[in-house]
């Protein structure tokens, strides 16, 4: 779908015909109680962790089996709205019959005067959660009422133009579905790569490998393509401040993947010079030893010095080995089972220094290694999560422009 054609269509929306309305015109909190999920009729539930923001449907759901507390009933069309911790911003259709959390709204629409699944846009705009945000209420946890949020104003288009707004939003909605999927093969792809790679297991036929040879890799401890590790320093979160000079990279600011969210680094104010020994450089591998244990990410350089926090070990590698290489040996599955099998303790695991500095890695040659990083960079995962990123920005931009 054509971006500019979309934004267009945006800039040259005409409101003069839409009609000041309130949502509790429009759709109907549902309460239909249902005692024992476990043996009712229902057989999926949807708890607020299945709800993500900025989802338009929902996509996971878990078992009512064994589950005793009481829920609520929903069909297949109607919008589940987490009310509580509102500033997460959480609503979306669901596709299927089930029950849902209590903490959620079960909204069905009145589709005498909207078509089906067009509040679910509206459900995910600025304004609405901005308003929801303001008039949540609670001390430890906040709530939204269904009175309060029933009587928001918006202005609704003729049933005619919510038609067209709706069929251009799920068009959008599909692009980003259907990208997912192709990078959740690309992923399976990837992995199944990586295994066989690190752990030599491949034939002269194995689709992508076939130009590698297990003869060009050798098993090296970690320590020995490593110049020097530390430990992140200690400090007092109290010390964070938004005029802060140094940045503080925990693990959270790390995905999955171990790429580096900068976005979310708090800044720290810290005297000059302190904790400079600990400041990163470009390469530095950083390898999280509590929590998500064995997480990996590469430093690549920021425009203000940054500190690692105390739950990641900074690594530093000799001429032997790419930093990328390094990172896709322990966030590949290969690598996480071996870090899952060292961390120990009984509450949270944690991993040593000297833990992962006894890991054997299979090295190649620089250049070998260097083709390694090239094919899984070309698999077109990165260019998928950009196209998820920037058609889901659209989409919200359009929804955003019409409510």
């Amino acid at each position: 779908m054509d971006n500019t054609l979309i934004e267009k269509k945006v800039l040259n929306l005409d409101k003069s015909t839409w009609k000041l309305t309130k949502i509790g015109e429009l759709a109907q909190d549902i309460s239909k109680r249902v005692e024992n999920p476990g043996d009712s009729e229902y057989d999926r539930f949807v708890g607020l962790g299945n709800f993500v923001s900025g989802d338009l449907k929902i996509k996971t759901w878990e078992t009512t089996e064994n589950l005793t507390s009481s829920a609520k009933a929903f069909k297949a069309g109607d919008i589940l709205f987490a009310r509580r911790n509102a500033y997460l911003r959480r609503a979306s259709l669901v596709d299927f019959d089930g029950c849902c959390s209590g903490d959620a709204f079960v909204l069905r629409e009145n589709h005498e005067k909207v078509v089906p699944g067009f509040l679910v846009f509206l459900m995910n705009s600025n304004a609405l959660w901005d308003f929801a945000n303001s008039n949540a209420a609670g001390t430890m946890s906040k709530r939204v009422k269904w009175r309060d949020l029933a009587n928001y104003e918006f202005l609704l288009p003729p049933k005619d133009q919510q038609a067209q707004l709706a069929e251009l939003l799920w068009a959008m909605d599909a692009v980003v579905e259907e990208t997912i999927s192709v990078k959740n093969s690309l992923y399976v792809i990837k992995k199944a790569i990586l295994k066989n790679l690190f752990e030599l297991n491949w034939s002269s036929d194995t689709p992508f490998l076939s130009a590698f040879s297990q003869k060009d890799f050798s098993q090296k401890k970690f320590a020995e393509i490593c110049s020097e590790s530390m430990f992140g320093p200690r400090f007092s979160s109290k010390q964070y401040s938004k005029n802060g000079t140094i940045a503080c990279l925990r693990t959270t600011d790390m995905d999955l993947e171990g790429n580096i969210n900068f976005e979310t680094m708090p800044l720290a104010d810290l005297p000059e010079g302190k904790f400079k020994e600990h400041y990163l450089k470009t390469g530095d591998i950083l390898i999280s030893r509590s929590g998500t244990c064995g997480l990996t990410g590469v430093f690549n350089g920021y425009q203000i010095p940054v500190l690692p926090a105390a739950f990641i070990i900074r690594f530093r590698l000799n001429e032997g080995a790419y930093p990328q290489y390094v990172k896709l040996f322990f966030n590949s599955d290969y690598g996480k089972s071996i870090t899952n099998s060292l961390a120990s303790g009984a509450v949270q695991k944690n991993l040593t220094s000297k833990a992962l500095l006894g890991i054997k890695i299979p090295i190649p040659k620089r250049a070998i290694q260097e083709q390694i990083i090239n094919l899984v960079s070309n698999l077109g995962i990165s260019g998928c999560t950009n196209k998820i990123a920037s058609s889901q920005a659209l989409q919200k931009s359009l929804i955003n422009q019409v409510f």
